[in-house]
């Protein structure tokens, strides 16, 4: 029989092992089993069961992680330095791959980027790298992907968090945004003020034209009125068969009417002399007429 203390030894050292033995995976893990130090297997998330200390168990993260690129000076093709700073978006497709091809993932990934970064940004010019952000974090990220495939890594994007130019620059390039918005500023007011004088143009000329229009319409009815009127008189004097004394009596009364003016003289027309002979036939009548009533 086993002495207590031997037996308490021995739970002590059995508990160990088993806790060494059993390890449990998470789901969003990956576990690399090595026996004697050669990869053995790979196991999911859940419980794992090793045989310490021959086998040992490696966790690898196949969650998407992040790699933060420091601030770093970079010079352009046209000679301006420029101070970027980025951020780089991964996740582990094989955990082998990871484990065994590349002893430290996280500074390769850093290291390349930096060179990588210079390289592209080093053939685009000043202007280029600041409204291309979008095209360079695209070339990063192909560049990235394509040297960490072999490592059993995804690049899912690469972001360009500023670029930042000196500062002699920078205060170059906010003159020049001043004076642009000033001059688009100048070109509007002068726009503006070229469509309201087109459009008081337009509107005195659409006013002169109704307003012409509006006399034009006016003479023209008047005139209708007129000439109504005059056809009037004419159906009536010719339904009415008026006699050549008729006639006469009206134009005595007319010429009557012309004399109440201030005219010291009188033009007849040559049409009225079968109108005189009227008024002489008329004349001849009542001094017809009056030699009868004497006798």
């Amino acid at each position: 029989m086993m002495p207590p203390g031997l037996i308490v030894v021995l739970v002590i050292i059995a508990v160990i092992y088993v806790t060494r033995a059993l390890r449990i995976v998470q789901q969003s893990e990956k576990g690399i089993v090595e026996t004697l130090g050669q990869y053995s297997r790979t196991v999911g998330a859940g419980l794992a069961v090793i045989f310490p200390p021959f086998q040992r168990l490696r966790i690898v993260d196949m969650r998407e992680q992040v790699i933060d690129v420091p601030p770093q000076d970079v010079i352009t093709k046209d000679n301006v330095m420029v101070t970027v700073d980025a951020v780089i978006y991964f996740q582990i497709t094989d955990p082998v791959k990871v484990v065994y091809n590349v002893a430290n993932f996280g500074l390769a990934s850093l290291k390349l980027a930096q060179t990588n970064l210079r390289n592209v940004l080093g053939d685009m010019d000043l202007d280029s790298t600041l409204t291309s952000r979008e095209k360079i974090n695209n070339q990063l990220r192909l560049v990235l992907d394509e040297a960490t495939d072999k490592w059993g890594v995804k690049v899912t994007r690469v972001e360009i968090q500023k670029i930042d130019p000196p500062r002699d620059i920078t205060d170059a390039m906010s003159k020049q945004m001043k004076a642009e918005r000033e001059k688009r500023a100048a070109i509007l007011e002068a726009e503006g003020l070229r469509q309201a004088a087109i459009l008081r143009a337009e509107g005195s000329k659409q006013s002169a034209i109704l307003e012409a229009e509006g006399k034009a319409e006016a003479i023209q009815r008047v005139a209708d009125a007129e000439k109504y009127q005059i056809s009037v008189v004419y159906d009536a004097i010719h339904t009415g068969r008026p006699t050549n004394d008729l006639i006469a009596i009206k134009y005595l009364e007319a010429l009557e009417k012309v004399a109440n003016g201030q005219a010291t003289k009188v033009f007849l027309p040559l049409e009225t002399t079968g109108v005189l002979g009227s008024v002489a036939g008329i004349t001849e009548l009542f001094k017809g007429k009056e030699a009868k009533e004497k006798k």
